[in-house]
Formats: C-alpha cells, sequence, structure tokens
C-alpha cells in the first residue's frame, strides 16, 4: 500500500534484489539520516531460475525491513520489460503517488536485458510524469523529479560520483543475505552467476571504489545532468 507522498528517495529495480545489489548502503545511510525512501520492484522475478515468486517475495520483505524502506511491486512481466505504454503509465503512477525527490534506476548497461530496460521505462515515466496534461483522466497530480541517478548491479563501470557506505556495509551485506535462494549453491540449485561469491564480488567493488576516495567502502552512481557541489572544493568547509 502506498502511504506516504513526498518522500526522499524512490528507487527502482526491475528485480527483487537488484536496488539493495546495487545502492543498499547508500540507502541504509539515508534511513538513518531520517530519509524517507521506497523500493518499488517492477517484476515479481517468476522467471528466476532458482526460487518461487512467494519465496523471493518473503525475501525481499525481509531486506526490506533491514534496509527500513516500505517497498511496493508491480506485476509487469519478467523478462518482458518492453516499451509499453502500458508499463510505463504504471510507473508514472508509482512517482505520482509517492512525489520523490530523488529517483534511482539500474544502469543500463548492464548484462541482463531487464536491467537496461527498467531504467528506459523508468526514464521515460519520470519525463511524462512532469508532463501536467498527460493521464489527466484518473491519475495523482503531475510531478517533477529533481534529480534521476543509475545504480549498478553486474560489472564493474567508472562512476560518476560515489557514496561513502563505510558504516552502512554491514547493513547492506545482511540485506543480501537474505536472498538465500539467490545467493546460496544448494542441493538442485541452478547454476546461475548469482551463486558462486556474487556477494562477495559486490563487497569488493564496493571496496575498490571505497578505495578510489580515501574511504573503507562506497557505491558507485552515473548521472546524465552535471552536479552541482556547493562546497569548498579545498575541503576547508
Amino acid at each position: 500500500m502506498i502511504s506516504k507522498s513526498n518522500i526522499d528517495i524512490l528507487a527502482f529495480g526491475a528485480h527483487a534484489d537488484d536496488v539493495e545489489i546495487g545502492m543498499g548502503g547508500t540507502i541504509a545511510k539515508y534511513v538513518q539520516q531520517g530519509k524517507h525512501i521506497v523500493i518499488c520492484d517492477l517484476t515479481k522475478a517468476e522467471m528466476s531460475s532458482n526460487g518461487s515468486i512467494s519465496l523471493r517475495q518473503k525475501e525481499a520483505k525481509k531486506a526490506a525491513d533491514i534496509l527500513g524502506v516500505e517497498r511496493i511491486s508491480l506485476d509487469l512481466p519478467d523478462r518482458g520489460l518492453y516499451m509499453k505504454a502500458e508499463y510505463i503509465n504504471q510507473i508514472i503512477t508509482v512517482i505520482r503517488q509517492y512525489k520523490p525527490a530523488l529517483v534511482f534506476a539500474p544502469f543500463s548497461a548492464d548484462r541482463h536485458p531487464d536491467h537496461g530496460n527498467c531504467a528506459k521505462l523508468v526514464e521515460e515515466a519520470v519525463f511524462s510524469a512532469g508532463v501536467r496534461k498527460y493521464m489527466e483522466e484518473g491519475s495523482s497530480d503531475y510531478h517533477r523529479v529533481k534529480n534521476m541517478y543509475y545504480y549498478m548491479i553486474n560489472g564493474f563501470h567508472k562512476p560518476d560520483f560515489v557514496v561513502d557506505i563505510t558504516s552502512t556495509l554491514p547493513t547492506k551485506l545482511d540485506s543480501l543475505r537474505t536472498y538465500a535462494s539467490q545467493f546460496d549453491k544448494t542441493d538442485g540449485a541452478a547454476d546461475t552467476p548469482l551463486v558462486n561469491g556474487y556477494i562477495e564480488t559486490v563487497e569488493a567493488r564496493e571496496r575498490m571504489f571505497g578505495k578510489e576516495v580515501g574511504v573503507g567502502y562506497a557505491e558507485g552512481f552515473m548521472t546524465k545532468k552535471p552536479l552541482l557541489i556547493d562546497a569548498d572544493l579545498l575541503g576547508d568547509n
């Protein structure tokens, strides 16, 4: 149930666990600062090689509880996230009801097509959500998002900026470990890239990003707009 509006961050993922992989530490950090954050999974991941829909939903709920966020799920088709107006309009409805300041989505250059298509769908929705006359009938008031950013799931890319998650890395890892159906190698499980040390790989990536900026761990993000730094670049403030 959508219970808040004018939230701080609305993070979209194609599947449950996408957001945690890409920005679980950042979410935990801002929740600790009192920010209101919602995760929206576009699909119920029924095509996942391991785990059932009901199990994945239980895992996702537990992960959201660990991060301290609200989570909702649309029912768009897994492996069918194509550019369709009906899909875009469902995402627009979520954006207009929550009215987030910031929206996050997966970085489009990802090996999984659903992740890139999720980014494209959300981009379209973010733009149209701010058009006053779009979906006038039966829609909430239009809403213009302040900024949209992109997080990494698979792969290692050069980020446009990073967020220090040294203090919240344990929370991120705890949220990922709730997805035992995806990350634990069990008898009878399909041999996917996720069951062969994937969490450790994510942790190593965040350690590398942290090293680049002189902190323990960091998460990397992309942006299509320049960042305005309202601070003394010499670090005096």
